[in-house]
């Protein structure tokens, strides 16, 4: 005899797929798109939903990749794949994965960071793993993969719900920032003057924002800066000590007859008249040092924090759009 518990029903009889598939749906999950190469070299790509971290130690997590995907072959036999986490305004990165387009990569950008499995540069999350091991589960092969790299971002996540996708209201918990550790402040440039903001203890720091979606523009108060993008470009990455979180610094220009009302927090100092000594953070100190020294020539480099000091590299030439470079690097 079946029983009945609420509306669920046990039942001897066959399970309906598209109903255990409807049912499947109503459990709301994130949107990934899963990369590798094929034995030929070519980069391979899928939509995938059914993703799951699995361990810290090791570093694990896996994905289902059903048999009948066009890419299911490449999965099968790859040393190692990357898994991207999608932001919610991927979903027409989403759609072409899913679909069966020949060229899903060309409009995306990706890179290679540790295993060679391609990496789309503009998710969410990304996962560069291993192979760890695959188990035969039906009409599917769960793919366990062993981290080695990965990077992440505060932009908020693609969601997908009962065959449609979804977004998350505050997704972006307030403390997310400090334990992430890391800040995005700007030194930005106009009128021969750079953009201070005032503390609370009566000095002087540089700019600052938690969540950015667009790096043109910079919150202010109530209102925004319009960077230009040409002139925005990273300049230094660095830890301060245990306590404080890390530093991501961009230097950047806004046009000169943008520079609108600030609030009475934030203040334009010509470059020779710059608080230095009301600076409290030493090494945020020593990026505008560096930054006003390097400015006289136009020649800037990045510095990258490291435990013996830290590393800088010079930057000949300007900044240019990356579908102008790989265009002219035929990548």
């Amino acid at each position: 005899m079946p029983t009945s518990i609420g509306n669920c029903q046990e039942q001897e009889t066959a399970i309906d797929p598209r109903a255990l598939r409807q049912a499947f749906g109503t459990f709301a999950t994130g949107v990934t798109v899963i990369t590798t190469h094929d034995d030929e070299g070519l980069p391979r790509g899928m939509t995938a939903n059914s993703f799951t971290s699995v361990s810290l130690d090791p570093p694990l997590l896996l994905v289902c990749v059903g048999k009948s995907a066009s890419s299911y072959q490449a999965f099968s036999q790859a040393k190692s794949f990357a898994v991207n986490i999608l932001h919610e305004d991927q979903v027409d990165v989403s759609n072409k994965f899913a679909s069966k387009a020949a060229d899903k990569f060309d409009t995306v950008r990706h890179d290679k960071v540790h295993t060679g499995a391609p990496i789309l540069t503009d998710s969410l999350t990304w996962f560069d793993c291993s192979t760890h091991q695959r188990v035969e589960a039906g009409d599917h092969v769960v793919l366990i993969g062993q981290v080695q790299a990965f990077g992440t971002s505060p932009k908020s996540p693609l969601c997908f719900n009962r065959g449609s996708y979804a977004s998350l209201k505050n997704p972006l918990p307030e403390t997310w920032l400090n334990s992430h550790g890391m800040v995005n402040t700007y030194l930005i440039e106009a009128n021969d003057s750079i953009l201070l903001r005032a503390d609370a203890s009566g000095g002087w720091t540089l700019p600052e924002s938690s969540k950015i979606k667009d790096k043109s523009v910079l919150p202010i108060g109530d209102g925004s800066i319009t960077l230009l993008p040409e002139t925005t470009f990273l300049y230094s990455v660095f830890d301060v000590d245990d306590k404080d979180p890390g530093y991501i610094v961009f230097r950047a220009q806004i046009a000169d007859d943008l520079v609108a009302e600030l609030p009475d927090s934030y203040r334009f100092f010509p470059v020779e008249e710059l608080p230095l000594d009301l600076i409290p953070n030493n090494e945020v100190r020593a990026v505008v040092r560096r930054y006003v020294r390097e400015r006289k020539e136009q020649r800037f480099s990045i510095y990258m924090g490291t435990t013996d000091g830290g590393r800088v590299a010079m930057i000949d030439g300007s900044s240019q759009p990356w579908a102008d470079f790989k265009r002219e690097q035929q990548l």
